[in-house]
């Protein structure tokens, strides 16, 4: 169970990236008293958490309906991490190049409330953490304990998410450009061999490649 939250927890944090999420967060709302900047964090971080949690125990559902098989989302799921990860240790920050494009960016700066567009989905809730939740829900089968284990790596980051949120500008004074470079590109390490880990397993369920 401490194995499953540790990896759950380690994916969580790389896909969402609490810090980098932060810096952004804090260039976002330039102009946002602090009651505004955490009420919008709050908002945020809560429509983030619906989403996921939705996919975290119907994703599985939706893929059978789909006719998805979990080998195929073992493979692709490791191929967007991978992709995830490659961004992250590069320079990418964490994930934002997937995320969101100048242009989304340019009109979220532009809206009132950006609480729902973009921070909740896609900079908190992106494709690669709703595909890193789905996966590792299906992974965990039927075994409560590992599925539970998930779901509290997944809250916890996201409560960790939400601290980092409302102290952005403080969070981004304290560990500067450097700082945040060095721990995305760490945390991108990681996630990229959990990534590929993701693609050995689906691509030996699949039968192609079997087990020695």
């Amino acid at each position: 169970m401490l194995k499953s939250f540790a990896v759950a927890f380690a994916t969580f944090f790389a896909t969402i990236g609490p810090l980098d999420l932060a810096a952004l967060f804090a260039a976002l709302t330039p102009y946002y008293s602090e009651t505004e900047r955490r009420a919008a964090a709050f908002k945020g971080t809560l429509i983030a958490a619906v989403i996921l949690l939705v996919f975290a125990f119907f994703g599985t559902a939706l893929l059978d309906y789909l006719g998805i098989s979990l080998a195929a989302l073992r493979i692709s799921g490791g191929v967007l991490l991978l992709l995830f990860a490659v961004d992250m240790v590069f320079g990418g920050g964490a994930g934002g190049g997937a995320r969101s494009s100048d242009e989304e960016k340019m009109e979220a700066m532009q809206k009132s409330d950006l609480s729902v567009f973009p921070l909740a989905m896609p900079l908190i809730a992106g494709p690669a953490t709703i595909g890193a939740t789905v996966l590792l829900m299906a992974d965990a089968g039927g075994d409560l304990a590992r599925q539970t284990s998930v779901i509290a790596a997944l809250l916890a980051v996201l409560l960790l998410t939400l601290l980092f949120l409302m102290v952005s500008g403080q969070v981004q004074k304290l560990l500067g450009v450097t700082g945040l470079h060095v721990i995305s590109r760490t945390v991108g390490i990681i996630l990229s061999a959990l990534a590929v880990q993701f693609m050995i397993d689906g691509l030996r369920e699949s039968g192609l490649f079997p087990a020695a």
